[in-house]
């Protein structure tokens, strides 16, 4: 049912709120009080209701206490000196000492030098502003931080440009508007979708909504939108909580299905990367039985390892494989001003034909 427009904050993703969790934990060398974590810290405090009932709010941070500690954080609890077996006053921490690396471990100078490199992808005060804003509440508590906290944000960023608008109208509950790709043709269209959640399976992000334009479900591959995402006023109502679930769930069911049989080269690149696949079964005689969601994705990758994948099945896999390369020959057999002909055109040829033989 289409309603006015809707508002509220955008809810707090369950990964970022154990991460500024931990990290308030670990900025503290005196520990916190369940108060003051769940009234600072992102994920908590925007459902925190001061001098109100926060029972739902408290039992949610004791099953995110089991999963940090599930996840080898080894949180503390601090029981006052002179309120022995008083929960209202216990502080909780992660002692920085036993959080880190263990002392058998050591790195050499050139893993050194790459992980100075690694951290310069890393910036100060990079955090959100709702973090910056939870770490000043803290201070002005009188808990001072002894950790760089603000130095932990990445700067490096591999989401699609839709996923920030996509979970900006999530939200809201307002539909969007984008254009569309689908493989094998030549123009986008607009969609009109109702967004039901964002969900990432086998690295790729997925939103899965309402189409407006035949009322069904669909998911839309995030990379495949063209253009803007275009945010309108017109807000939806939908009692599908487990949307995220459903599209993991069915996206699941398409990557069990589909399988591909390939014969790689031994001891290449492509042997190395595609047995580390997910669900990748090597045979006796050394085939390869692969996994897949999306056949044109898996051909963009099967064709970048050139002559060293053969595609065995399906055959619409192997053709979508020999087209690619096929381009590939032709972009680069292209005339340009200047290019020499004769002695190399039947160089140029036999290219051609190797390129062809995986496909």
């Amino acid at each position: 049912m289409v309603t006015t427009e809707s508002s509220g904050a955008a809810p707090v993703a369950v990964e970022e709120r154990l991460f500024s969790l931990v990290l308030a934990l670990l900025a503290s060398e005196a520990g916190l009080t369940k108060n003051e974590i769940l009234s600072t810290v992102q994920g908590y405090r925007q459902k925190y209701v001061f001098g109100g009932d926060n029972a739902s709010l408290e039992r949610q941070f004791e099953r995110d206490k089991d999963d940090i500690r599930e996840l080898g954080v080894p949180l503390e609890t601090i029981e006052p000196l002179d309120e022995a077996g008083s929960n209202h006053h216990l502080r909780y921490r992660i002692p920085k000492g036993a959080y880190d690396l263990p002392a058998d471990i050591s790195f050499s100078s050139d893993e050194i030098a790459l992980l100075n490199l690694a951290a310069l992808a890393w910036r100060e005060g990079s955090l959100s502003r709702e973090s910056r804003h939870a770490l000043l509440k803290l201070q002005s508590l009188g808990v001072d931080s002894i950790e760089p906290v603000l130095g932990y944000a990445p700067r490096i960023r591999t989401r699609e440009a839709a996923f920030d608008p996509l979970t900006d109208a999530l939200a809201r509950r307002v539909l969007v508007r984008f254009a569309y790709l689908k493989p094998g043709d030549l123009s986008p269209r607009e969609r009109t979708v109702a967004p039901l959640s964002v969900v990432q399976h086998e690295g790729r992000w997925h939103v899965r909504g309402i189409d407006q334009n035949v009322n069904e479900p669909r998911t839309f591959l995030l990379s495949r939108i063209i253009g803007p995402v275009t945010r309108t006023r017109i807000s939806f109502e939908s009692t599908d909580d487990q949307s995220a679930e459903t599209a993991l769930a069915q996206l699941d069911e398409i990557w069990q299905r589909n399988r591909a049989e390939v014969d790689v080269r031994a001891n290449s690149d492509a042997e190395t990367r595609l047995l580390k696949r997910r669900g990748s079964i090597r045979a006796a005689d050394a085939r390869l039985t692969l996994h897949f969601t999306d056949l044109h994705l898996l051909a963009d990758e099967l064709a970048g390892f050139g002559p060293e994948v053969f595609v065995v099945s399906p055959p619409e896999l192997r053709d979508a494989v020999r087209k690619r390369l096929e381009l590939t020959v032709a972009t680069h057999l292209t005339p340009t001003p200047g290019r020499q002909t004769g002695r190399d055109e039947p160089h140029e040829r036999k290219e051609q034909s190797n390129a062809e033989e995986p496909a």
